[in-house]
């Protein structure tokens, strides 16, 4: 056959395309378990991080999670509870857009909604070294122990991050306003949706 003719190329294009999308399939199969389970440890690991609960890294924040936390489905909303030094607590799953693509990760809060507990980003895809900071440390801390005030959270101003934990504002991100005003958003969204499940005042 003429390599250099148009019928040896479609061949070849074509047994080659098999045999990686076969080779795929295939890793895909033998790896769903563990990703399905990595998945799972993942979000239980930012459920535990929302609820100020430290975690180990390891295998024994699954067995942590099933002692400390009780799952529920209240609306088509995944609530989380806890009981943390005597306080009921509750947690949900929130997901909204961004600049880039979709915010989800966990908001825990007082059952009175009185203030945050904390707040954990599962996933993200924003830009690298702007928005994509929501996911350091710095910010995430910025709403732990925070007071809901007039029923929201304000992303406002931009700095190293607010300190005081009773005027209900935290820093934005420098350079990357559009993906704090999402965070204040989803955030907020989720705040009231909480205030109706949990019935608070």
């Amino acid at each position: 056959m003429n390599r250099q003719g148009i019928i040896y190329t479609v061949i070849f294009t074509f047994v080659a395309s098999f045999f990686f999308v076969a080779l795929l399939s295939l890793t895909n199969e033998f790896t769903r378990t563990k990703v399905d389970r990595n998945q799972v440890v993942v979000k239980r690991r930012a459920v535990l991080n929302a609820f100020g609960i430290e975690t180990m890294g390891t295998d024994e924040d699954y067995t942590l999670y099933e002692s400390r936390i009780k799952e529920r489905e209240i609306e088509g909303y995944r609530i989380y509870d806890a009981q943390l030094t005597g306080e009921k607590a509750a947690a949900i799953e929130f997901s909204g857009s961004a600049l880039w693509g979709t915010i989800t990760g966990v908001l825990a809060v007082k059952e009175d909604l009185s203030r945050i507990i904390g707040m954990d980003i599962i996933s993200q895809n924003e830009t690298p070294g702007l928005g994509g900071r929501i996911d350091e440390a710095w910010f995430k801390e910025q709403f732990r122990n925070e007071l809901i005030k007039n029923d929201q959270i304000l992303v406002t101003g931009s700095g190293g991050g607010d300190k005081n934990k009773d005027n209900g504002k935290v820093d934005a991100i420098t350079g990357a306003s559009r993906t704090s005003q999402a965070v204040e958003q989803v955030v907020n969204q989720y705040l009231a949706i909480l205030r109706k499940i949990l019935g608070a005042k």
